[in-house]
């Protein structure tokens, strides 16, 4: 099988690409925004691999690139909420536009198959806890959960004008080896430049479930596998949810380090656009036979320590 990955040198991109060419030939198209050719140059040498760095706003390159292959893995986005918010152009670029471009480039070389990762952003503040795929009022609260609504909206359409066929996955937050930012990496830092203080964004109160890296890749290969609907929607998480305060607790503690003046800066979230508490349904995945192997606050602690020495 030949596989098209779209952000094949990002964080969760990357490991996808470890997994998928165990199974085939793999192309990434990357313009390396945020992914690291770093990730994937243990692959170079690899003749099923193939890397082209490019954008997918350009839409003329993207359909002659994705010929001939077999399923599109669209990875590609902006991970980083906070800068979508600085810049709104680059969630409507490299999410709605880019989603877009990968869906035409697909039609017309006639692709049929699609997997996608989408967000448990789409959700915005839910009012259903925890929260299925079916959940209806979907009204995210950021520009990067808005770009991905729109992905998925578009994905539908092109499945049911186009007869392709999608597994659109909403993750929980990611973590794991060759991620690039996050609270984990904001707490390391500040730590390392003052560990006598610890400023937490919010109250300190915000849940989510995280989970590990590997599980994530596992979960979309295997839903991908197991899964035949037109569209088919997954939450991808894990059990448990862990708050920013134990967050900072585990920091301190596997930096050995005594005495950490904690201060607060208040209201329920962290920053604009940053949903305080997410907690979905993940029976869906279960119910096909998947599980992940590591809940949220084994996953985090995991992640910390690989944080810490790299």
């Amino acid at each position: 099988m030949k596989f098209f990955v779209t952000g094949g040198a990002g964080f969760v991109g990357s490991h996808l690409v470890d997994r998928l060419i165990k199974e085939g030939n793999v192309t990434i198209y990357d313009n390396l925004s945020l992914g690291k050719k770093e990730f994937i140059e243990h692959h170079l040498p690899n003749k099923s691999f193939r890397y082209i760095e490019a954008d997918l706003i350009d839409l003329n390159k993207l359909k002659t690139e994705m010929r001939g292959y077999d399923v599109v893995f669209h990875m590609a986005a902006n991970s980083d909420i906070s800068l979508g918010t600085k810049n709104p152009e680059i969630d409507l670029n490299q999410g709605i536009i880019a989603t877009y471009n990968v869906l035409e480039s697909m039609r017309v070389n006639n692709i049929k198959k699609i997997v996608f990762s989408s967000t448990s952003a789409v959700y915005g503040e839910a009012d259903v806890i925890p929260t299925p795929e079916s959940y209806g009022a979907k009204l995210p609260i950021s520009l990067y959960g808005a770009g991905k609504l729109a992905g998925e909206a578009l994905i539908s359409a092109y499945c049911h004008l186009y007869g392709m066929q999608a597994w659109i996955f909403r993750f929980a937050n990611i973590i794991g080896e060759r991620s690039t930012h996050g609270v984990m990496f904001d707490f390391i830092k500040k730590l390392r430049k003052n560990p006598k203080e610890l400023e937490i964004l919010g109250d300190g109160k915000q849940r989510k479930p995280y989970l590990y890296v590997k599980d994530c890749v596992d979960g979309m290969v295997y839903g991908f596998k197991h899964a035949n609907d037109d569209v088919n929607v997954f939450n991808l998480g894990c059990d448990g949810n862990t708050n920013v305060d134990h967050i900072a607790k585990i920091v301190i503690e596997e930096m050995g380090l005594k005495n950490v003046n904690i201060i607060h800066t208040g209201g329920k979230r962290g920053w604009k656009g940053d949903v305080p508490f997410v907690d979905f349904d993940t029976s869906k995945m279960k119910n096909i036979g998947w599980k992940p192997s590591l809940i949220s606050d084994e996953a985090v602690k995991k992640a910390i320590k690989i944080y810490l020495h790299k």
